[in-house]
């Protein structure tokens, strides 16, 4: 009884540092959660509460901005995705579809500068990936239907995340991938006629693969990984030394019977 006692008090004097340091939130995750809020609102069709979640963002980001000051490029797509997100969020000519897209890219931008690990953006991956495969099926086919509209669904979904790509892979890599998107979507009828320029379908396939298997490689915190660790080898030798001084009672009371 004592050891089961003892292994459940370290695993709880380990965890708890974790725990504390979990509850400091920064002035980061303070924008990151508003924005947050404000898209289940918006999914909720609360309209009218997001508009005010999305007006207190920013009087908190005028407040916080110097604690976390941003670059010329990261303040620029912040300003721009709220000033959508706020319109379409008060617009009642604008569908709820429309609100729930934009307001969902504030929110992936707002992740991806707080996100130090997997970020949301890379949720993305199959029903993008998934419109790659279906591009590249129907264009083998010469599907012309099919094929206008698994693109329009792929630039969407691109559409959505491209502000999040932006702050997390190397300009090389988005200057690549966007010209080779407007390159898909300017010349889409060569692209579905003519085989040589299908090969521009597999190699994006190729680039948006290597770009969200870059972003889940490391998705856990190494510190999770630290905790899970060390508490693993706490408990092994905690057992071992349990069964150390069972094996050693046996013996004694073995002894005695002698």
């Amino acid at each position: 009884m004592r050891a089961k006692f003892a292994i459940f008090a370290l695993i709880i004097l380990l965890l708890t540092p974790v725990s504390a340091y979990a509850d400091k939130e920064s002035p980061i995750d303070r924008l990151d959660h508003i924005s947050d809020e404000a898209l289940q609102m918006v999914k909720s069709e609360r309209n009218e509460d997001a508009k005010k979640l999305l007006q207190y963002f920013l009087n908190q980001f005028d407040t916080i901005k110097n604690e976390h000051p941003l670059t010329m490029d990261e303040l620029r797509m912040v300003t721009i995705a709220y000033d959508e997100a706020l319109k379409a969020a008060t617009d009642a000519d604008v569908t709820q579809e429309e609100k729930v897209h934009k307001v969902t890219k504030f929110r992936l931008i707002m992740d991806a500068l707080n996100s130090e690990h997997q970020p949301l953006w890379a949720e993305m991956e199959d029903p993008i990936m998934k419109s790659i495969e279906s591009m590249i099926k129907s264009a083998k086919h010469k599907d012309r239907e099919d094929f206008h509209t698994e693109l329009n669904t792929f630039l969407a979904q691109y559409e959505l995340i491209y502000p999040s790509l932006k702050l997390d892979i190397n300009t090389e890599q988005i200057q690549k991938l966007e010209a080779r998107v407007d390159y898909i979507d300017q010349y889409r009828s060569q692209v579905l006629e003519k085989a040589s320029n299908q090969k521009e379908l597999v190699v994006l396939e190729s680039e948006l693969y290597h770009i969200f298997n870059e972003v889940t490689e490391d998705d856990a915190d190494p510190s999770l990984w630290w905790v899970i660790i060390t508490t693993g080898s706490i408990i092994i030798v905690t057992l071992t030394y349990v069964g150390f001084r069972k094996y050693r009672g046996q013996k004694e009371k073995a002894r005695e019977k002698l």
